[in-house]
């Protein structure tokens, strides 16, 4: 599936995220209760684009401000690897809450279950902007599995198979 594909809704899908009350971007005010994450550590700004059960795009605006580039690097900042996956991650928990027609004030999380095939490709740098995308490969009681991308521009930064699990909150 192109980005082409992922980033062009339907009517479907455009209804199907209205039957949630959902209207495209979402922006942080509808974010934060899908996921959990908090300054300094949500990693999604907004979703362009999302087919419930399929994909979604998601974006990060990268500034010289983060906390990270305080000490990744001072005299070239450079944005860590792992924070890139987090960010695939967590725009990965979106679309499995929205696929499930829930939200975390339902009681549930989605956690980091696993990630594989990690590729990084590009440096990314204050003032850049993420473009993640994330495709549904798996989904299996509760369990997901996720192809996922972070371009800038055009160029592709990073890309990883990623797994989130749903539980229930204690």
């Amino acid at each position: 599936m192109s980005a082409i594909d992922i980033d062009t809704l339907t009517d479907e899908d455009i209804n199907a995220l209205s039957e949630q009350g959902l209207t495209l971007p979402l922006t942080y005010h509808t974010l934060k209760h899908y996921l959990p994450h908090r300054y300094p550590f949500m990693l999604v700004d907004r979703i362009t684009a999302c087919k419930p059960g399929e994909c979604i795009t998601g974006i990060k605006n990268v500034t010289i401000n983060e906390e990270f580039f305080n000490g990744h690097f001072p005299d070239e900042p450079i944005m860590p690897g792992v924070l890139m996956v987090e960010a695939m991650a967590q725009v990965s928990g979106v679309l499995g809450f929205i696929s499930a027609g829930l939200t975390a004030e339902d009681g549930y999380l989605y956690l980091f279950a696993g990630v594989d095939k990690v590729r990084f490709k590009r440096r990314v740098i204050p003032g850049d902007q993420l473009i993640i995308r994330a495709k549904t490969v798996m989904q299996r009681h509760g369990i997901y599995k996720f192809d996922c991308t972070v371009h800038v521009e055009d160029e592709l930064a990073a890309s990883a198979q990623v797994m989130i699990a749903r539980q229930e909150q204690s």
